[in-house]
């Protein structure tokens, strides 16, 4: 990873519909996905993963009035990722995660395997009560926490990811029949390669660091 051309580099915004990752580069990037951290292991996502162009339309046909104009970022895109975060944390499926953790061997010491689930127990009731019972808000932020991981694994490959924002939850969520389940759209990413053509030669503007550091 050059990080030396991620500071001066823009998000890219037009993508070449003719450039496609590599199905290699694609899986290695998925695997990476599949395994990102979050906060006690609470594994609180499902990813619609857009490969074909009828998947890709889809999702553009859903991003509809003021944000139509991220249409041709996924239709043009190589690939697009639905990101989804569930709105609650049922004791279901805290026992799945520990049933699989359990099952890989992830602690050798089955004790301390114990107090872990306990501790992951506690601290889940925790954050809902940080947040007035509205868990979904925690578990959205580790749903951002998953999308810069991936942007930055992305990056690794050579792959440009950009992640939007812009889209009406509702009409996301019924596109892909989420509308009645205990998932939503948190998240959208367009992935692929730049047109050249349009890439944005002009400099990124940030604060500088004097404004934004403290040093002790």
């Amino acid at each position: 990873m050059d990080l030396n051309n991620l500071i001066t580099k823009h998000l890219t915004r037009y993508f070449d519909p003719n450039k496609k990752i590599p199905e290699e580069t694609f899986q290695l990037l998925l695997r990476y996905l599949r395994t990102s951290p979050t906060t006690v292991n609470i594994q609180p996502n499902h990813f619609h993963v857009l490969e074909s162009q009828a998947g890709k339309d889809k999702l553009a046909d859903a991003l509809v009035g003021r944000f139509a104009d991220n249409q041709e970022k996924v239709r043009n895109a190589s690939h697009a990722i639905v990101f989804t975060t569930r709105k609650t944390i049922p004791d279901e499926h805290l026992q799945e995660i520990f049933a699989k953790e359990r099952a890989d061997g992830r602690f050798a010491d089955p004790e301390i395997q114990k107090g872990w689930e306990a501790g992951a127990t506690n601290f889940v009731e925790i954050q809902s009560q940080n947040y007035g019972g509205d868990v979904l808000h925690w578990l959205e932020k580790n749903t951002y926490l998953v999308v810069g991981a991936t942007m930055m694994a992305a990056a690794s490959l050579g792959v440009d990811a950009t992640p939007m924002e812009g889209f009406d939850r509702a009409a996301i969520d019924e596109a892909f029949g989420l509308t009645d389940t205990d998932f939503t759209t948190t998240l959208i990413m367009a992935l692929g390669y730049p047109d050249e053509t349009r890439v944005s030669r002009q400099p990124v503007s940030r604060f500088d660091a004097e404004k934004i550091f403290t040093h002790m």
